[in-house]
């Protein structure tokens, strides 16, 4: 088993939207011979983008696995979206993945999503090789984009491959081959089989001092992770290839370096080096750390589960695909084995769970001929059969139980109300929903008790109407669609100490309670609403009461604020005390006083309301740059940076959601359609008064 598991690797391709990452996939795919013939994005014809909506689009929506071989290794492949409104994918693929495969466009460098996808790489520890794609296009500079890596994501690559020449046929140096640091050689790739015969020959002449140069750039960088380099260095006598390869391996596992190759994945130029880069450099299953957990009957018991077919099973729902015949869970095994028609337990939910069937995964469908029974550590496969398991969970042994760290998601940040036009629908519709909230857990759906319209949620314009396009096109919905609008929050703007009563007659009794309550503004205005007892040890209540009135708090503050009943953040609530009664203080009069405290604590809080705030960035020709820049402002925009990149400008802004509806058609406007604009969700800031006074209206 140890020989198989050296020889696994389970990677991601990660990257901003159209710097090529399912074009590498789809190469990937044809040079290890998975495929006959690339597919290409603009036609529709790749294996992972297999849904209507990526096919029509042409990007990335839906991550999805691929299993194929490189020589001695077996790859479980995930190619993953690039648009931020899709991030929720990538997070979740990096959660479960041993390396990555960093894709940077030679002309566009380092853009906002590429940041984005590298912070939650840092955040899962996944070491990572980088490929500077589409050298072949116009304004291409592969030093430029090396050079950005370092400062703009904090990393540290090492070229191990430099191109000759870069740009189109038309310039007068264009991209032709590739120098291979490592072994010396120059490489070049027939256009008659698209990149699949290698040549492999030694470096021109003229080439040479400058390859020498970048090769002792990449050495100095390695000495300090190879004493053995070191030491034939200064006997000046050759360092032979496989020393090299090794010290870049090691460096690169322990996420000090990282790997950078070149090419052009469209016409296949530096896709076999690059899948060479996957088994040399990137981590196996034996290479990463044991897997932590808890003891989910004693949480301060830490566990730790090895990459062990002998260990007790244990492994992570990352995605579930909803399906008419059984729900496909996607699970990383960690440690022992999975086999079909079993049954195993779920921390998360406490409940077991049957496992009927396992299948291989290919893109997102199930082949007939991938049906397996069984998985082992290491594996990434489809389980069919669990029915309350939801993305995150932990699936485990039924007697050696432990729980993982589940999945954190960002919290949506736009809506858009929706209505049945018949009851029929209605019960249609909720199902559905219902269906497309196990599979996606950024998307949220609730039903409004005052209007009686579903809301939806979501991560932006795009995720609304992809799910919007699925209702009608995927499930025949005959549903009402409303205008989107921000997902706001509530807070308060001041300090403030109230006291919550009750002093009421019910029936033959009389109720009492009081209850002092502190309301505090937190400096993170997106943070969850907490909520402490801080009674005195001297005027501390009964358990019984005491718990009433927190519960009562918690669940107020769960339910929303006063202004337009919004999601209450970044408050801190503190009991400081109560009175009670010889008799009428029971659990019911606290609740009361609860009640009342929360509504006057918000009141003499000063009630204010949040709006989300976008990270921007645009790229765009400099001779739009001043209408752009003139835009934004009028959107209420704060322009933090604008940077030259070759033929194009580059400016970084943050501008409230609010202003931004519609602004990828008014940049195209501005710009005959030449510029771009990529965002995130940057956090939250305080609404404009007359925001305000429309809701408290």
């Amino acid at each position: 088993m140890a020989r198989e598991l050296t020889s696994i690797r389970n990677i991601g391709i990660i990257a901003h939207i159209d710097a090529g990452k399912t074009t590498v996939t789809e190469q990937m795919l044809y040079m290890s011979g998975t495929k006959h013939r690339a597919g290409a994005v603009d036609s529709g014809t790749t294996e992972t983008d297999d849904d209507p909506e990526e096919q029509q689009r042409g990007i990335t929506i839906f991550a999805a696995c691929v299993t194929f071989r490189w020589k001695e290794c077996s790859v479980n492949l995930l190619d993953t979206p690039g648009h931020v409104d899709f991030t929720a994918e990538v997070e979740r693929c990096l959660r479960v993945l041993d390396g990555a495969v960093v894709v940077f466009s030679a002309r566009e460098g380092v853009e906002a999503q590429s940041e984005t996808v590298w912070r939650q790489a840092n955040k899962y520890g996944v070491p990572r090789i980088v490929f500077i794609n589409k050298l072949d296009r116009e304004g291409a500079d592969f030093y430029r984009v090396l050079d950005e890596i370092g400062p703009r994501l904090g990393a540290d690559p090492v070229a191990i491959q430099i191109p000759v020449g870069q740009g189109p046929n038309h310039t007068s140096d264009p991209f032709r081959g590739i120098i291979d640091l490592v072994d010396l050689k120059y490489l070049t790739f027939s256009h008659e089989d698209s990149g699949r015969t290698v040549r492999s020959q030694d470096i021109p002449e003229e080439l040479v001092a400058d390859a020498m140069d970048w090769r002792n750039v990449m050495l100095e960088k390695l000495y300090s992770f190879s004493a053995e380099m070191m030491e034939l260095a200064m006997e000046e006598k050759p360092i032979p290839p496989e020393l090299i390869r090794k010290a870049l391996r090691e460096a690169c596992i322990a996420q000090k370096i990282q790997p950078v190759f070149c090419g052009s994945a469209l016409h296949g130029v530096g896709v076999q080096p690059l899948l060479d880069g996957v088994s040399h450099y990137l981590p196996c299953p034996l290479d990463r750390p044991p897997v932590q957990g808890v003891d989910p009957k004693k949480r301060d018991k830490s566990l730790l589960r090895k990459p062990d077919p002998k260990d007790p099973f244990c492994g992570l729902v990352f995605k579930i695909l909803p399906a008419k015949t059984g729900d496909m869970f996607w699970i990383r095994v960690y440690s022992g084995r999975l086999e079909s028609n079993s049954r195993v337990y779920n921390p998360n939910r406490d409940k077991k769970e049957n496992v009927a069937q396992l299948w291989q995964i290919h893109a997102t469908k199930r082949e007939k001929q991938g049906q397996i029974d069984a998985l082992e550590c290491g594996d990434i496969a489809c389980a069919i059969g669990p029915r309350d398991s939801i993305t995150g969970d932990t699936l485990c042994d039924t007697r050696d139980m432990i729980e993982l760290p589940s999945i954190q998601f960002a919290q949506s940040v736009i809506s858009m109300a929706i209505e049945p036009e018949n009851t029929t629908e209605r019960k249609k519709l909720a199902e559905v929903l219902d269906m497309l909230k196990r599979q996606d857990p950024t998307f949220h759906a609730t039903e409004s008790s005052e209007s009686g319209q579903t809301i939806i949620s979501g991560m932006g314009e795009l995720h609304l109407e992809v799910i919007k396009n699925r209702l009608v096109r995927d499930f025949h919905l005959n549903v009402k669609f409303y205008k989107p609008r921000v997902s706001y929050r509530e807070t308060i703007a001041s300090t403030a100490e109230v006291t919550g009563q009750c002093n009421r007659q019910v029936g033959s009794q009389n109720l009492f309670a009081r209850l002092q309550v502190r309301f505090e503004p937190l400096e993170d205005l997106s943070a969850k609403v907490i909520v402490l007892d801080r009674t005195p040890p001297e005027k501390m209540l009964p358990e019984n009461l005491r718990q009433a009135a927190l519960e009562e708090l918690r669940n107020r503050a769960e339910g929303g604020g006063l202004v337009g009943s919004f999601p209450l953040t970044g408050i801190r609530i503190s009991v400081l005390g109560a009175e009670v009664a010889e008799v009428g203080s029971d659990e019911v009069a606290f609740r009361i006083a609860a009640n009342d405290a929360f509504d006057e604590g918000l009141r003499a809080g000063k009630p204010s309301l949040l709006e989300p705030v976008m990270k921007m960035e645009i790229t765009t020709p400099p001779d739009y740059l001043g209408e752009i820049v003139g835009d934004l402002q009028q959107r209420r925009g704060l322009i933090e940076r604008t940077e030259a990149r070759g033929a194009i400008t580059s400016v970084s802004a943050i501008a409230p959601l609010k202003e931004l509806f519609g602004y990828s058609s008014a940049i195209r406007s501005l710009s005959q359609g030449r510029a771009g604009c990529s965002m995130e969700p940057q956090g939250y800031q305080v609404a404009p008064q007359e925001d305000l006074e429309s809701f408290a209206m």
